[in-house]
Formats: C-alpha cells, structure tokens, sequence
C-alpha cells in the first residue's frame, strides 16, 4: 500500500485524515504542519502522496505544492480546501495538485480520491 504524508496546521485534522488511511490499509509515513515542513518531510520521506491543506501559516499550500513539484515533477497530491476555497483549489490543481477535499472529511472521499490519484 501507498506510503503518505499529511500536512494541516490542525493537529486534530492530521489525526482525522491519518484514521482514515491507517483503517483502510495505508501507511502514514510523516505529518507536518506547514508548507516548509512539508518540503523538508517531502524531500527526507520520499512518500507515494501528500495530502496538503490549503491555509497554514508559514508557506501555505499551494506554495508548498509547486515546491514539491520542484523537487520531483510527478509528486501525487491531493488538496484539502474548507468550504468556500474554491478559487485556492483551482489555483493548487493548476500548481500540479492532483485532487481536492472538503472539510470536514468524509472517509469515502478521502479513500476515493486517494485510490484515483494513485492508481
């Protein structure tokens, strides 16, 4: 199965996600709490997919995207916008993310889009 990363300022969100994937089969190989962190985790990891929440402080999101895709031109991700983002999510899938989210989580969803984007 898929080794992933979760990024989300919320502890509680990367919790919630991290559930739904470990339940499911996954394995979560690391979590951090911002953009940088994600880079940083991305780089050391090398994980199959990162699920990215859109607002963090210190690099948000889609920052964070286009610098993973820096790194390897292929990386699987998929966004996690709130409701009402619609504008960040067009602007995250044109910086290369794969698939959005909404919170709050559904656990059917977070599994469907994981399974789509990774094949």
């Amino acid at each position: 199965m898929a080794n992933i990363l979760i990024v989300d300022d919320a502890a509680f969100m990367r919790m919630m996600i991290k559930d739904i994937l470990v339940k499911n089969g996954y394995t979560v190989v690391g979590e951090a709490e911002n953009g940088a962190k994600a880079v940083e985790k991305f780089k050391e990891l090398e994980p199959d997919l990162v699920i990215m929440d859109i607002t963090m402080p210190e690099m948000d999101g889609i920052q964070a995207v286009k610098q993973i895709r820096e790194v390897k031109s292929d990386a699987k991700i998929i966004m996690c916008s709130a409701m009402g983002q619609q504008a960040m999510v067009i602007e995250s899938i044109q910086a290369g993310a794969r698939d959005f989210i909404v919170k709050p989580f559904q656990a059917d969803r977070v599994l469907e889009a994981v399974k789509k984007v990774i094949g």
